[in-house]
């Protein structure tokens, strides 16, 4: 009789110790990385944070971004056309692989420009929109008059190469200083980091054509 009675007694312990594991392992997972949901776990505080900020980082962008876009497209628009009469009128190679540069890399940059500002809501620059006199260009330096393009294309051989490369040093400085603003007052990462890019490969194009107008 003794003996049944302490059988009973061990297996209602056994059940209640089982009974107690199984509670404490239900809670545990709030510890240390379980997948606990709703009890403050790490998944469910970090997940919606990082996936709400990510995209919003990635995106944000304000109005000096949206100025240098508007800016620099017509910008390198008239850099291009100013390229594209190279091929017939420049005597020196050097020159006419400077302005196939320029349209290789100005010409991409138009679009993806034209795609940041068509992203955001704003209209994109109308082709040839941009008095070249400069009036209503806002910050755009270094933009030619309509007399100094017209001036350009009847120009050939050497006087095109020094007219040229005289025209594209103060178009380049112009568009190296709204680069400058937009690293400074600019939030979109993708625009600065182009912003960059021009300040590089820009600056390198214009000690090359001093140096070809044997000014280095």
């Amino acid at each position: 009789m003794m003996r049944k009675r302490s059988l009973v007694r061990r297996s209602a312990a056994v059940a209640a110790a089982g009974a107690a594991a199984l509670v404490l392992a239900a809670c545990g997972g709030d510890g240390d990385g379980g997948p606990a949901v709703g009890h403050g776990g790490h998944d469910a505080a970090a997940s919606p944070s990082a996936s709400s900020t990510a995209p919003a980082s990635q995106e944000r962008h304000n109005a000096a971004d949206v100025a240098f876009a508007k800016g620099m497209i017509p910008h390198h628009r008239q850099a291009v056309e100013m390229a594209d009469l190279a091929p017939d009128r420049a005597r020196s190679a050097g020159v006419r692989k400077l302005a196939a540069d320029i349209r290789k890399a100005q010409g991409p940059e138009i679009e993806t420009l034209s795609g940041w500002l068509t992203s955001w809501g704003e209209e994109v620059p109308a082709v040839g929109a941009v008095d070249h006199s400069g009036h209503g260009t806002g910050d755009m330096g270094g933009m030619m008059t309509d007399e100094e393009m017209s001036e350009l294309g009847k120009a050939s051989g050497e006087a095109f190469d020094t007219a040229f490369m005289e025209l594209m040093i103060k178009h380049h400085e112009g568009a190296v200083e709204m680069a400058r603003t937009e690293q400074a007052d600019g939030a979109f990462g993708p625009a600065r980091k182009m912003a960059g890019e021009i300040i590089a490969s820009q600056g390198a194009e214009i000690e090359q054509m001093n140096e070809l107008l044997g000014r280095g």
